[in-house]
Parts: structure tokens; sequence; C-alpha cells
């Protein structure tokens, strides 16, 4: 589960809009947006909410909003009328400070909320559990830090994340984009700092795989068209991973063979990925006789040449820095940029290699 955040302003109406579409074409499932509304500007923001909420609905995506005890009322709402809210296609509310927990546990019998997952602790969890919060439609959402050096440790970040799994919680958390930034700061809206300068699509398979995350979301308002397709494949389990192809015409059916998803093997290797298909599709092809035979460094894209026997025609990546091999073909490289995904790269794992100049 992938999100984006829609800050709501009459100036970037025509922006969110284009956002909302880009994201929902690349496979986003959900928006945030905030609802702490200025209070000399509360009729354009019910207008603007209730346009969000439309699009939310159009693209069939969630939307959940950042709430206050003012907002409701600047809404003209509080917590016995939010069918309205339903009723605009906004989804769930993320609560916080202002409301007492009789009031979240009620919202949580109406709607989905979220709770502020930076800041629970096992007391409020066990407070809101025992007054009969419906814990089926509760999840739980870090903060996002706009300053840098304010984001969470990794520590902390884990800590609480345990927590709320063993209160089965379903936990979100944000990264930071790589197109337009948020004002004022401009520095990005990351959870956790040492996400603050990485690629989304690092930071968010870190969240995945090491965070106990569940849904991802990207806190600043836009990302880069290639990090959005980029998503796109996150989003069906699929790893992107861009390389240089060493420019050799006996190598050119190895690249093409590359445009397809590749799967780890299930059992996987220390050193490498391994294509294990790939040995079938190329053993007898007879482009695998030995060259470019040179040292393989840490995301070398390689090919077992014809020495190798049985192996001739699997495609591996390298994981750490290995020594030339004369039965093993290097036929490219994975570019800087893209060598922490690799570290991603589980048993059965599908990647796909993407050719770059």
């Amino acid at each position: 589960m992938i999100g984006i955040s829609v800050y709501l302003s009459k100036e970037d109406e025509e922006f969110n809009q284009k956002w909302i579409e880009k994201a929902a074409r690349n496979r986003f499932s959900s928006i945030f947006t905030s609802l702490h509304i200025p209070e000399d500007d509360t009729k354009s923001y019910k207008e603007l909410l209730f346009h969000l909420g439309s699009e939310a609905k159009k693209h069939q995506m969630d939307l959940f909003a950042d709430i206050s005890p003012k907002s409701f009322k600047y809404l003209d709402m509080d917590i016995n009328n939010v069918d309205q809210l339903l009723e605009w296609g906004i989804t769930g509310l993320r609560v916080d400070y202002g409301l007492s927990l009789e009031e979240i546990v009620q919202l949580s019998k109406k709607m989905r909320i979220s709770l502020n997952a930076s800041t629970l602790t096992d007391e409020i969890l066990e407070k809101l559990i025992n007054k009969g919060l419906n814990v089926d439609n509760t999840e739980a959402a870090h903060n996002f830090y706009p300053r840098p050096e304010t984001g969470l440790s990794r520590e902390y970040f884990i800590e609480k994340n345990i927590l709320l799994k063993k209160y089965q919680i379903g936990i979100s958390a944000f990264v930071a984009g790589d197109g337009v930034k948020r004002k004022p700061l401009y520095q990005g809206l990351p959870t956790l700092e040492e996400h603050r300068d990485m690629s989304p699509v690092h930071a968010c398979l870190d969240l995945k795989k090491n965070g106990l995350v569940d849904e991802v979301y990207i806190g600043d308002p836009s990302l880069a068209d290639e990090t959005l397709e980029k998503f796109s494949f996150l989003t069906d389990g699929i790893i992107p991973i861009r390389y240089r192809g060493e420019i050799r015409p006996e190598f050119a059916v190895f690249h093409t063979y590359l445009e397809n998803v590749q799967i780890n093997r299930r059992d996987p290797a220390r050193d490498l990925v391994r294509f294990g298909k790939s040995r079938i599709d190329l053993h007898d092809n007879e482009n695998l006789n030995p060259a470019h035979t040179t040292d393989r460094k840490k995301g070398s894209i390689t090919i077992d040449n014809n020495k190798y026997g049985r192996y001739a025609g699997e495609i591996q990546i390298t994981l750490t820095d290995l020594k030339q091999d004369d039965k093993v073909n290097v036929i490219g490289e994975v570019i800087p940029q893209d060598i922490p995904l690799l570290d991603f790269i589980d048993g059965g794992s599908q990647i796909l290699l993407q050719k770059v100049m």
C-alpha cells in the first residue's frame, strides 16, 4: 500500500488534481491530507475538501485526513455527525491532540481512524481498548518532520512499531519526495531523519522490509515522473533497478532478455542474485564464449560462459566484490544510485533491470 499527500489551497488546486491523476495511474492507493484549517479560510477549505473527496472517489483512492477539534468546528461538524465526511469521500481520520479517549473510541465505531504512532504508549492503547476501541477500524500513522535533524531515530521508530504490532494495528509512515518539496522549508517530509535525503524508492523499501510498516506515504506534494513509474512496479512487488550494459554485439541478446521481470532463486545465494530460469533459456546460446571476464565489483551483472558447463547461461548480480573468473562474462553494472536497492532482494524477489545509457 502506497499513498501520496495533498495539501489544500486554492492556488494549488489544479496542481493537486494532476498529482492525484498521475499517482492513480501509477497504482497509488491512498491520499493523506491535513484539516488543520486556518480560521479565516473555512469556507474555502470546505469547498477544497469536498473537491478532494470527489477526486479520491473518482480514482478509487482512500482519503485520510488529519483533524483536530477546531477542524470539526470550522467544518460545522462534530464527532456525532461525521457521516457527511464519509459522503464527501473521506474514508478515515487521523486523530491526535485535543480529542479525549472517549471521543476517539466513539469515532472508531463510525469510521476508520488513525492514531499518532509516534507518541502512542502501552498505557494509552490499553485505556482505549478497555473503553471499547474498534481495533479493526484502527490504524496508526507516524508524523513527518519538515525541519532537518528533527526526524525520528530508527531505534525509537522500531520500538513504537513493535508495540503496535503487539496490538495488531496497521502502521503507516512517510518518506520524502524528490519532486516539488513542501513549503516553507523545502527540506523533505520524512518520518525517519536518515531518510531525508534518501531516494524515495530506497526509503520505501527500507520501511517495508526493516521498519514493520504496512503503508508508505510520500510526504511531499510530488515525485519525479521517473520515480512515480518505479512506485508502480513496487506496488506489484517488483524492484526496479537501473544498469548500464556493456556494449558488445554478442551481449545484445542478453540485454534483450533482461527487459523482462526476473526472479531471484528461492534459495538465495550469499554473494549473488541468481536468475535461475536464465540458465535454461540461454544455455545453448552461441554467444556464451568467454568475453569481458573482468573483476566483478558489487552490482556487476554477469553471465556464466560455456566454460562453466551446465551453469552456462545463468545471469547473476553480484552482491559483494568478487574476483575475476574466466568462466564469467561481465555484461553490465548497476548504476551507483541503485546499488543500495540490492540489499532488499530476497529469495523469490522479482527484479526488473532497466538499461540506461
